[in-house]
């Protein structure tokens, strides 16, 4: 089943994959300064809901599609971020990899929509529908709709601390 939690923090099943899963919330900061905060990989430890990133070396700002960011994640282990879509303050999405290894094809997806000039909806998703790597899928099951939200609350809480 395909899941979200809405802005409100309800939860809304939209399908029967739960291969994707998403979550919503508004938050009151400026398109611009939540997606500096999103784009700049040293940034995403301090929002990550997940507890699982560590650190990102600084200057890797993702600036399009094709760019790559190196992040280490809370167990020591490296992932390079290739970013395959992008729109510059409205929407950011990568599929991570092991260095220098394939892509097992799941997938992050940040997408704002401002409200008005101080307030925008952002939506997170992970989407795990082309996962090859079998060994992934149980850690991949447990990212759900209330790990995004936490990553949303989380960033909701350093932008509009600003």
């Amino acid at each position: 089943m395909r899941s979200s939690v809405c802005f409100d923090g309800s939860v809304d099943i939209q399908n029967t994959d739960q291969r994707v899963v998403s979550a919503s919330l508004e938050i009151a900061a400026s398109a611009e300064r939540i997606f500096e905060l999103i784009a700049d990989p040293a940034q995403q430890p301090l929002w990550d809901g997940n507890d699982n990133l560590r650190e990102a070396p600084g200057g890797q700002r993702v600036h399009g599609v094709g760019d790559v960011f190196v992040m280490t994640l809370t167990k020591g282990a490296f992932r390079e971020n290739h970013v395959v879509e992008f729109e510059e303050g409205r929407r950011i999405a990568w599929r991570p990899a092991a260095p220098g290894e394939d892509q097992p094809g799941h997938l992050w997806r940040w997408e704002l929509d401002p409200v008005d000039s101080a307030r925008t909806l952002v939506t997170h998703t992970y989407d795990w529908t082309q996962l090859t790597d079998e060994s992934r899928v149980p850690r991949a099951r447990v990212t759900t709709s209330d790990k995004l939200m936490a990553s949303l609350r989380r960033l909701a809480d350093l932008a509009e601390a600003t």
